[in-house]
């Protein structure tokens, strides 16, 4: 299948070949033809899979052939609203709604906090016909009456499960309590548990089902690598991996804010260029260090899990575990960072002996073994788990890069987003979210 096939408009399907895409991935191929025929929409998409097109392009082909509707003072109304459970994922699909949209005379606009509300009423004053918001913002606006949502036509829940692990479901029922009831409704979930099918049966009419990929199922373009390390050892490990291997672009991840912060600070002080993105960071301080580690002016981005939500970089080559999450799930949403589009990637976890149950359950989710590779001169005494493959001693080899050089480069390409306790031998439950990645996505 090709995206002709969809009887995209020369508006779109221009945009979509300046992108250097041609073939859809599978949930845009089984997703886009229901969009379009206007039926409800339940979909369980992961992390890389191309979902964000899924949905923008039939809405903005949707949207081309209707007129927009206009307040008496002519002012555009808002035709189409995204909900996403966070900032860095509400700016990413509102990118991509004007990137497929350029040739267009369609406008959309990202709608978050930690930013100054002026130009987002600017925005809503010269009329837009997508908003793409995070809920509590959309409430403020709603608040102050300078949003008008009587108009809209579709409504999209991005990342749904995630919306409600964070305890957004009752900033939701203020939204849908305000919707108009005759309307396409879209929900996008990682997982379908039971309270997502909660949420689907009050929002959804008869809708179509789509699950393009097993739950918690990693990119086969993967390879999946962890080191035992004492925890007082992993930052001079890390700092190691890094000079040693040559990676120009490593997303590395935390538990924690503070952990984060700490982590910035040691790698600055071994020369290694690195901020950090979490909740407690200004959203300019957020959007400057994402922008920079996309364009290839930082070399290592370190980040907590709810604000790695909407990074999405063309062939990032490595994704480093610096402390394994103590919920199994986010390894999976983790990794789905690197390895996206078909490329290849590498997953390393540096773990010490207080996080090997953490690497059992990891395990256990994801349906197979993780490397074990011993790097001379940072051995833990950590004992090894009953069945666990024999870690293989790696021979350090200064100057040396395994693997994936071909993405050392890919820092310069286009690129399209929970604390926890640390090391604690408590785990929280709660619902499991998955990533991977597949076909050539367009995103």
């Amino acid at each position: 299948m090709t995206f002709e096939q969809f009887g995209l408009t020369e508006a779109l399907a221009r945009a979509v070949r300046e992108s250097g895409y041609t073939v859809p991935t599978p949930i845009q191929a089984q997703a886009i033809p229901v969009v379009l025929a206007g039926g409800d929409l339940l979909a369980a998409a992961q992390t890389g899979t191309g979902k964000t097109a899924a949905f923008t392009l039939p809405i903005l082909q949707r949207l081309q052939g209707t007129e927009a509707p206009r307040r008496a003072n002519g002012r555009v109304l808002p035709r189409v609203l995204v909900l996403t459970p966070t900032r860095e994922l509400a700016a990413q699909v509102a990118d991509s709604a004007r990137r497929y949209g350029t040739h267009t005379a369609i406008r959309a606009m990202a709608m978050f906090g930690g930013v100054g509300m002026q130009p987002q009423l600017d925005a809503l004053t010269r009329g837009v016909d997508i908003v793409v918001a995070t809920p509590g913002r959309l409430l403020d606006h709603l608040g102050r009456r300078s949003l008008d949502l009587s108009a809209i036509e579709i409504l999209v829940l991005d990342e749904a499960d995630r919306m409600l692990d964070m305890g957004f479901i009752h900033d939701m029922k203020k939204i849908f309590a305000v919707l108009p009831k005759a309307r396409q409704t879209l929900l996008f979930s990682a997982t379908f548990s039971d309270a997502i099918r909660a949420l689907t049966d009050k929002l959804l009419t008869n809708p179509q089902r789509i699950d393009v990929a097993p739950r918690n199922a990693t990119a086969a373009t993967v390879s999946h690598t962890m080191h035992p390390v004492p925890q007082s050892r992993k930052r001079d490990l890390l700092v190691q991996l890094i000079n040693d291997e040559r990676w120009m672009q490593a997303l590395v991840f935390t538990r924690t804010k503070h952990g984060a912060n700490r982590l910035v600070t040691q790698l600055e002080a071994s020369g290694i260029q690195t901020l950090a993105i979490h909740g407690n960071k200004s959203q300019n301080a957020r959007t400057k260090a994402l922008g920079d580690f996309k364009t290839g002016k930082l070399q290592v981005l370190v980040a907590t899990d709810i604000a790695a939500r909407g990074i999405d970089i063309s062939e990032l080559p490595v994704v480093v575990n610096y402390e394994l999450p103590n919920v199994p799930e986010d390894y999976v949403h983790r990794i789905g960072r690197t390895g996206r589009a078909g490329s290849t990637g590498r997953a390393v976890s540096l773990v010490c002996g207080e996080e090997m149950g953490y690497l059992r359950d990891i395990e256990r989710l994801i349906g197979r073994g993780i490397e074990r590779v011993l790097i001379p001169g940072f051995e833990t005494p950590a004992r090894a788990e009953p069945g666990a493959p024999a870690p293989t001693r790696r021979h350090a080899q200064p100057g040396h890069a395994r693997g994936n050089q071909a993405n050392h480069a890919s820092h310069g390409k286009h690129a399209s987003h929970l604390a926890a306790p640390a090391a604690a031998p408590h785990r929280r439950k709660r619902g499991g979210r998955g990533g991977g990645g597949g076909g050539r996505a367009v995103r």
